[in-house]
């Protein structure tokens, strides 16, 4: 395979089968929108610049990566694909997403990173069931004030944007697991003890003094992280042998020597 001749990869029906197709000067093969069983269909880097409208004839796609094209607009056929779950947009040059992409229902996990967003696609509020939200290295400096309409999101990329302040709207995100600020221009943190589900947090690169303060299950990626868990974890060991000791005095039952515990005064 010479460079710059194949670029469509991989694409399995629903038998598992895979096949190897070519794109030459950014054009898909007219063989590719027969194959209505595709469920899955990689065209990373294939020079794109559109996708024909044939691509909603493949109804049963499950993933479609069209990331590293050349792609300045969502195409309209890609918001007709009913089961689409997996979809990777990152480094086009996408400046948002159309109305029509909120009829993605079945979209989990979603890759935007590398574009050129500098607003929060309002069509991603109408997806209560995505789960991964990747939207790294764009221009966002705020996000909606209606983000928990995004009850399914877990897991939040927003690294690289232009946010100078903690975006308060995620202290009413308590189901988030995953949240990744890095790499903007926040200099202080809210406490962030009240995410609940809050299982990592990345905060490096960014003008701060001291990690920000969150649960102690939590896991931190950034400046003084490492120290910071350390000593969390010697308080947490000394916590718990202090409860032991307490626990192991209060099952010691004191021998009665007969005296009253209590004397009545003369």
């Amino acid at each position: 395979m010479g460079p710059g001749i194949t670029f469509a990869q991989h694409c399995g029906d629903l038998t598992g089968f895979h096949q190897r197709l070519e794109a030459r000067r950014g054009r898909l093969p007219p063989a590719l929108w027969a194959q209505r069983g595709l469920r899955k269909l990689y065209l990373s880097g294939a020079g794109l610049r559109d996708v024909p409208a044939e691509l909603a004839s493949l109804r049963h796609l499950r993933t479609l990566a069209l990331d590293g094209n050349e792609l300045m607009e969502v195409p309209e056929a890609l918001c007709q694909l009913p089961c689409l779950a997996y979809l990777y947009l990152g480094r086009n040059g996408l400046q948002g997403l159309p109305p029509a992409f909120g009829r993605l229902q079945s979209l989990r996990c979603l890759w935007l990173e590398g574009n050129f967003m500098g607003r929060f696609p309002h069509a991603l509020l109408g997806l209560p069931g995505l789960r991964s939200l990747q939207l790294g290295d764009n221009r966002l400096a705020r996000l909606p004030s209606s983000l928990p309409r995004m009850a399914g999101l877990q897991g939040l990329w927003l690294y690289g944007n232009r946010f100078q302040h903690f975006p308060p709207v995620l202290l009413r995100m308590a189901q988030l697991r995953v949240l990744d600020l890095d790499r903007n221009r926040i200099a202080r943190f809210p406490d962030l003890r009240s995410l609940a589900g809050l299982c990592l947090l990345s905060y490096d690169h960014n003008p701060v003094r001291q990690p920000p303060c969150v649960a102690d299950s939590v896991r931190l990626v950034g400046s003084g992280a490492v120290e910071y868990m350390e000593a969390r974890e010697e308080r947490l060991r000394d916590q718990q042998h202090l409860e032991e000791e307490e626990e192991e005095g209060a099952g010691r039952v004191p021998r009665d020597d007969g005296s009253p515990l209590l004397e009545d005064a003369p």
